[in-house]
């Protein structure tokens, strides 16, 4: 299945299991306004026991499957993708994000530009909860809708678009770079390479909304991000930011209250203080056992609580978001 002149964008999106744990984001990209030249990129642990949708598949101009055996890492998972794509511009998706329908055109339009990376805004699929609202607050504060176009100095994680061979040039540091991807971007920037914020292209993020899911996942992302960070520090400075990393929970809170006022948002922070300073300090401690003693199995327990999100939801929101 193939546009006569090719896809012009790749989407990778990576399932545990089978294709009935993505399928509800696959349907919102075949809803899209620009599928006829869209490739879909699925990976996962077998092709014998996917059992995809052949169908919804049709929707698009070229499905490619790629199986990697068992998915334990985000960005290993998705690396695998990004290899297999034909397009070139790659976006990656997750099973909680769900694209708008304009999506997709926004993406490769914004892509004519000479940006590296191009992200969309973010809204909160279920926002009832203060455990969303921090959760959506700690990890796209910046890039909430509405937001405004223009160029960033970091995009949303596991969303982000890109021109494939700014990845390929990652090489065997790809999966790295793609579990924690604020290294990425800081490393593309770093290289001359720029970024562009697309609010035309939008998505709706569903959130943890359970404590019990929603702490552990904030101590392991910030285990992993600390523990790639470290990996190629100096000693003296990796014990440094052990050192700080108490402060990182006060500093973080500081910056999403800046800007939170500056976009004329202050309630939404104040609705959910208390998850806020608990999931910070969360992160906190995370990021110092990362600093300190690596990232451990942090990038396989992140795996855990990224796939399958509507395990991590109250169970009205389940049936809202994940209807089948």
């Amino acid at each position: 299945m193939s546009a006569p002149s090719g896809p012009r964008m790749s989407v990778v999106i990576a399932t545990p299991d089978t294709f009935a744990t993505i399928r509800r984001t696959v349907e919102h990209l075949a809803r899209q306004s620009a599928r006829d030249v869209l490739e879909l990129v699925v990976v996962a642990p077998s092709l014998a026991t996917l059992r995809a949708d052949a169908s919804l598949l049709g929707a698009f101009a070229r499905v490619e499957l790629v199986e990697v055996g068992a998915v334990d890492s985000i960005g290993a998972a998705n690396a695998a993708g990004v290899l297999r794509a034909s397009s070139r511009v790659v976006v990656l998706a997750e099973d909680h994000a769900f694209p708008a329908p304009g999506w997709a055109a926004a993406l490769i339009a914004a892509h004519e530009g000479p940006w590296a990376a191009v992200g969309p805004a973010v809204r909160n699929a279920n926002p009832a909860t203060a455990v969303s609202r921090a959760d959506l607050l700690i990890g796209y504060g910046p890039w909430i809708a509405p937001a405004e176009a223009g160029e960033r100095p970091l995009l949303p994680g596991h969303n982000t678009s890109y021109k494939r061979e700014v990845l390929l040039a990652c090489g065997e540091r790809l999966p790295a770079m793609l579990d924690a991807e604020t290294l990425l971007h800081w490393e593309l920037r770093a290289g001359g390479h720029r970024l562009w914020l697309e609010p035309r292209a939008e998505i709706a993020h569903a959130n943890f909304s359970l404590w019990r899911s929603w702490l552990p996942a904030q101590f392991h992302y910030g285990r992993l991000f600390a523990g790639l960070r470290a990996r190629d520090m100096p000693a003296a400075r990796r014990v440094a930011y052990a050192i700080g990393a108490p402060g990182i929970p006060p500093l973080r809170l500081a910056r999403l209250w800046r800007d939170a006022r500056a976009r004329g948002a202050s309630a939404p922070v104040l609705s959910c203080l208390h998850a806020l300073v608990a999931g910070l300090a969360m992160d906190g401690l995370g990021q110092w056992i990362g600093y300190v003693a690596g990232t451990g199995r942090a990038g396989e327990r992140v795996a855990r609580y990224e796939f399958r999100r509507f395990l991590h939801v109250r169970p009205d929101e389940r049936r809202e978001l994940w209807p089948a």
